[in-house]
C-alpha cells in the first residue's frame, strides 16, 4: 500500500531524528534541505514538515541564508529531561497497565527480547531502536494523549543524552530498568509498573550524575 503524505511526514522524521540522536547529523553542523531530502530518502515535502517538527522540538535551527544548524547538545539540559520525565513517565505506565490489548502485549514481549540481545552484545543503536519501539507502545496505550504529547519530545532528547554518555554499564542497567517495567505491564500491575518507571527514571538521573564528560566510553553500534 503506497505511504500517505501524512505517514512520509512521519518516516522522514523518524529517519532524521534518529541520525541526529546517533550523532550521525553532529551537533553544531549546519546542513542543507536537499542534503536532508538524501539523506532521509523522500520528498521535499515530508522532509520540510519534518523539518518543522525538529525545530519545534529544540533538535534543530533554522539559520536564515545559512541553513540548518543541528542544535548542539547541552548537558546541564540533561537533568532538565529527567526531572520532566520523572513526573511523567510513571504516571503514563501506571494509566496504560489495563490498557494494553494482545497486539501490544506480544510488542512488549519483542521490545524485551530485543533489549536483552542488544545488552548481550553492546548494539547501542539496536537498543535505542527498541527504545523508541517501547515509547511509541506507551504512546498508543496510555489513555491520556496529553501526557504522551508532552513525553514525545522528552523521550528523544532523552535518547540523545544516552548515546553521547552510554557505556556497556549504561547499557546493561537501561536494558534491566526496562525489563522490569515491561514484565510488570504484562503482568497488568499499575502500581508495579509506576513503580518501576519511577525507579528507571532514577537511575538514568543517578548514572547522569555520575558522568562528568559527554561520550566518555562511548558504545559503537553494532
Amino acid at each position: 500500500m503506497r505511504a500517505t503524505p501524512e505517514s512520509q511526514s512521519r518516516l522522514a522524521y523518524f529517519e532524521l531524528e534518529k541520525l541526529i540522536v546517533t550523532s550521525k547529523l553532529a551537533p553544531g553542523s549546519v546542513v542543507t534541505e536537499k542534503q536532508l531530502i538524501a539523506l532521509a530518502g523522500y520528498g521535499r515535502t515530508p522532509v520540510r514538515e519534518a523539518i518543522q517538527k525538529l525545530e519545534w522540538q529544540g533538535l534543530m535551527q533554522v539559520r536564515p541564508r545559512a541553513g540548518l544548524q543541528i542544535t548542539p547538545l547541552n548537558p546541564t539540559q540533561q537533568a532538565m529531561v529527567l526531572e520532566a520525565r520523572r513526573q511523567l513517565e510513571p504516571l503514563a505506565t501506571r494509566l496504560m497497565a489495563g490498557n494494553i490489548s494482545p497486539t501490544y502485549r506480544k510488542r512488549l514481549i519483542d521490545c524485551a527480547k530485543t533489549m536483552t540481545e542488544c545488552s548481550i552484545t553492546g548494539d547501542s543503536e539496536g537498543y535505542l531502536a527498541a527504545d523508541r519501539h517501547f515509547d511509541e507502545i506507551v504512546e498508543a496505550t496510555c489513555p491520556n494523549p496529553f501526557i504522551t504529547q508532552a513525553l514525545a519530545t522528552l523521550q528523544t532528547h532523552s535518547r540523545r543524552f544516552w548515546f553521547h554518555s552510554a557505556t556497556r554499564q549504561l547499557l546493561e542497567l537501561s536494558v534491566d530498568l526496562h525489563v522490569r517495567v515491561i514484565r510488570a505491564l504484562l503482568n497488568g500491575d499499575a502500581a508495579q509498573a509506576e513503580k518501576t518507571m519511577a525507579a528507571l527514571v532514577d537511575g538514568l538521573i543517578d548514572y547522569a550524575g555520575t558522568t562528568s564528560v559527554i561520550g566518555k566510553e562511548r558504545l559503537q553500534g553494532g
